[in-house]
């Protein structure tokens, strides 16, 4: 029997959060930590730092954990949920390791998902708008099965994900070998805000750093590809909302907004918000590049009552806030300062 609402008055859900010391894995450990719940974090730093987790340094209902999600989880962290955001989410940074991304996808889900059926334990599953790939369809329904190229640079993470999702719904059928496992499935299209790495290599921070730095602002292709940009606190709402939810979704669930801009009106709207010497530079289209991503977001709707309420005018500019802070105190390395690490570490 599922456990995650049965826990004793006595202590708080224990959720293990893997990826919690990256972007979205930080914001969501603070939201869990303000709703009254234990968090464990389970990180190899590969893109997460231990920075983003200082304001928790020093609360007691907060562990990290240092460790791939590669290698098993310890059967000794007894857990009600567990939220898997780990994997590198940028081409730069998932690209430059392709095996280890694939790994991480593939053997970090299951390693995962086996100790959600040890433990009882519920999981959702960070899945991705990439597995949908170059769609042929718009905007993207959770039953549309993608045209993802399986043996391009990117196929690492778009393949990776598609198979890690294919392992969720065999463990939800009861196919891992220690019981089914409920499970939840979300496809995270763009998201951005505050903790994006400036070195992250996606198209918002890109452009963000570079009009910073009066830099040329760089599109590649014609920048008339679309992409939807949802803002991180909304999407940490449907994260929670997924998990919480009674009964679980049938299949994956689109988390995203469904707000469509192209390339070059993003970039518009930095300059707009930017006092910068920047300009437009074009450069070539890399491979395998989507054109079009918009999700559909009908199911998210019904099940989870959730639609994103930030559009992207008011989510730029506490992003650009974020970004100008990092420029205005030179922080080469976000790392914590020792003494904060050191309070971090350990298992609660």
């Amino acid at each position: 029997m599922n456990t995650f609402r049965q826990h004793s008055k006595t202590r708080s859900r224990a959720v293990l959060v893997a990826g919690g010391a990256g972007f979205l894995g930080s914001t969501l450990c603070e939201r869990l930590i303000a709703d009254g719940e234990r968090v464990i974090c389970l990180d190899n730093m590969q893109t997460g730092t231990t920075g983003n987790l200082a304001a928790l340094a020093r609360e007691p209902r907060f562990s990290l954990v240092e460790q791939d999600v590669c290698d098993p989880v310890p059967r000794s962290l007894e857990v009600d949920a567990v939220f898997n955001l780990a994997c590198a989410a940028s081409p730069p940074r998932y690209q430059a390791d392709p095996v280890h991304t694939m790994m991480t996808c593939v053997m970090g889900t299951h390693h995962l998902l086996d100790h959600c059926a040890a433990h009882g334990a519920r999981f959702v599953q960070a899945s991705t708008s990439e597995v949908y790939g170059d769609p042929r369809e718009h905007p993207q329904r959770e039953d549309y099965w993608g045209h993802v190229n399986p043996i391009g640079p990117r196929a690492c993470y778009d393949e990776g994900k598609r198979a890690a999702e294919t392992l969720c719904f065999d463990y939800r059928r009861g196919k891992g070998g220690g019981g089914a496992v409920d499970v939840r499935v979300a496809r995270i299209f763009n998201t951005y805000g505050p903790r994006m790495r400036p070195d992250d290599g996606r198209i918002v921070s890109n452009l963000i750093c570079q009009a910073l730095a009066d830099q040329p602002l760089t599109i590649y292709g014609t920048g008339e590809q679309t992409r939807s940009f949802c803002y991180v606190d909304d999407m940490i709402e449907g994260l929670v909302r997924l998990m919480r939810v009674d009964p679980a979704p049938d299949g994956p669930v689109n988390l995203g907004n469904p707000g469509e801009f192209t390339i070059l009106e993003l970039a518009e709207m930095v300059l707009d918000l930017v006092e910068t010497t920047s300009r437009v530079a074009h450069e070539p289209l890399p491979t395998d590049d989507p054109q079009r991503r918009r999700p559909d977001v009908s199911r998210a709707e019904t099940h989870l009552g959730w639609r994103p309420t930030t559009p992207l005018s008011a989510g730029l500019p506490p992003t650009i806030d974020w970004f100008a802070g990092l420029v205005q105190h030179r922080r080469a390395d976000r790392r914590a300062p020792v003494a904060e690490a050191s309070a971090l570490h350990g298992v609660a």
